[in-house]
């Protein structure tokens, strides 16, 4: 009889990892970069607005609200195929994006793109790595101070609930948390100084939605009690003796939240009004 290692298949408590939050401060260069540049799918249904609007990337979704503009510290893996396209829609975006941090750097194994104001996002083409996924957020990874990724993998495994495991990476120590099927969050220590948390944040759906509220409150962790459905919190702690290792804003949204496996719908960029074929233009997010 055959023997399977049936650990591989288990998500943990976060389903989902469903948004990246941070501000812009020019709605109209975030459409040229997020949009035309990187081909992805500005929501149609919610924030239509002038002020705000959500990007979508498969099942998961970019959040730009108006403001002063947020970075990152580190930056966010999609999968996104077409790699030539992808340069090409990136080059007729130079002018338009001209004299902002936006840059173009090409690796073997990714293209590197830095929007108008610092974030950095990883395109990969659709590989093994990505399991099944052809259009969609992959991972977002933090860099973290050093002498902290062991604590971080308490934190996620002990209060969130969720697989979470220190480890390396090319020789630097990193906590890998499981956040949905084939989505991780990658915390990376490094010795360069960094910025201050300036507000951006990250959005997940919980499976036990109650077990780790209870545990933040416990902990006087709770930033925000947003609705019946919703809260969220702000510090990564030591289980072991409650002090904070980094800060990272956390959206926590349960299963029975109104927008949980909210249909997204994906354009195929290679598509557009002279060579429009019906039945092409939508990308599907992953092969099912």
């Amino acid at each position: 009889m055959a023997q399977f290692d049936r650990t591989t298949e288990d998500l943990g408590n976060i389903v989902s990892l469903e948004h990246v939050n941070t501000r812009v401060p020019d709605q109209q260069q975030a459409t040229s970069f997020y949009v035309t540049g990187l081909g992805l799918t500005r929501d149609p249904f919610i924030m239509t607005g002038t002020n705000n609007m959500w990007i979508n990337v498969g099942r998961a979704q970019f959040h730009l609200p108006s403001g002063n503009p947020q970075v990152l510290r580190g930056h966010t893996g999609i999968v996104i195929e077409g790699r030539d396209g992808l340069l090409a829609r990136l080059a007729d975006v130079r002018s338009a994006l001209a004299e902002t941090k936006f840059s173009v750097n090409e690796q073997n194994d990714y293209v590197e793109v830095t929007c108008p104001w610092g974030n950095r996002i990883r395109c990969y083409e659709p590989n093994d790595n990505f399991g099944t996924m052809r259009l969609g957020m992959a991972y977002v990874q933090l860099d973290v101070p050093a002498g902290t990724v062991d604590a971080i993998a308490r934190f996620y495994n002990e209060i969130i609930g969720t697989a979470a495991a220190a480890g390396e990476d090319n020789g630097a120590p990193v906590a890998t948390v499981s956040v949905g099927n084939g989505q991780q969050l990658i915390f990376k220590e490094t010795d360069a100084p960094q910025p201050e948390f300036d507000g951006h944040h990250v959005a997940v759906y919980l499976a036990n939605f109650s077990g780790p509220y209870n545990k933040l409150r416990e902990r006087g962790l709770i930033s925000e009690e947003s609705d019946q459905h919703q809260y969220r919190f702000l510090d990564i702690i030591d289980p072991t003796d409650g002090k904070p290792v980094f800060r990272l804003e956390h959206e926590v949204r349960s299963m029975r939240h109104p927008m949980y496996a909210r249909p997204l719908l994906n354009r195929n960029p290679a598509m557009n009004n002279r060579n429009y074929v019906p039945g092409y233009q939508e990308t599907p997010w992953a092969i099912m």
